[in-house]
């Protein structure tokens, strides 16, 4: 069995685990009457099913880290934080948050690049352009990111980012840090197999 194939049986196993604990979450939650965590199970698998859409519908193939991260992140912000209530328990688990973002999004600026290439016929570039362009697209998100925590701030009243200039902050330099993490481990695997990061007949590990 190939180290891709091996890694998208291990995904697709955290998947399945994902709805099994969601839809035990479901029965329990429902049987108690906390409608509130019933829904917040339903939400998660609905997320899960959106995402299997939205890969279908744009036709792309995601690396297998890219997928591990993005379950790996519903798992830390949706099932732990938001279902379990875990942000009293785990300290600073909002800037675990925003690094995973980080590492996913760099992921996400490298397969949008890779589709651009794909779909518009454009020549190859070097892997180098690819993986500063995976890192700024990830940071420049990070930041959009933080407008609209801000924005929506201060239409609804809310405090998404606690009225501090420094979460704001924190929460863009651990997206960076992830995201720089990632473009780090990209180099190398660029260094490994020239251009394979941006071959679209390739994928990422």
């Amino acid at each position: 069995m190939s180290k891709r194939k091996r890694y998208q049986r291990l995904n697709d196993a955290f998947e399945i685990g994902l709805y099994v604990i969601c839809g035990f979450c479901i029965v329990y939650y429902t049987f108690l009457g906390v409608n509130s965590r019933s829904f917040q199970a339903i939400l998660i698998i609905s997320v899960l099913l959106l995402i299997r859409l939205v890969v279908k519908w744009t036709k792309s193939e995601w690396f297998p880290a890219l997928r591990f991260f993005v379950l790996f992140f519903i798992t830390v912000a949706m099932l732990f934080a938001n279902l379990f209530g875990f942000y009293k328990v785990i300290p600073y688990l909002d800037k675990m948050e925003h690094l995973l973002s980080g590492v996913i999004l760099c992921f996400i600026g490298l397969l949008v690049l890779r589709k651009m290439i794909q779909n518009q016929g454009m020549p190859r570039i070097s892997s180098r352009i690819g993986i500063w362009f995976a890192l700024f697209f990830s940071v420049a998100m990070a930041g959009c990111w933080e407008m609209y925590e801000f924005t929506t701030d201060r239409l609804f009243g809310l405090l998404s980012q606690n009225g501090s200039l420094t979460d704001t902050m924190v929460d863009i330099i651990c997206g960076t840090v992830g995201a720089a993490g990632t473009a780090l481990y990209l180099a190398y695997k660029a260094k490994r197999h020239p251009l394979s990061i941006l071959d679209t007949d390739r994928s990422v590990d």
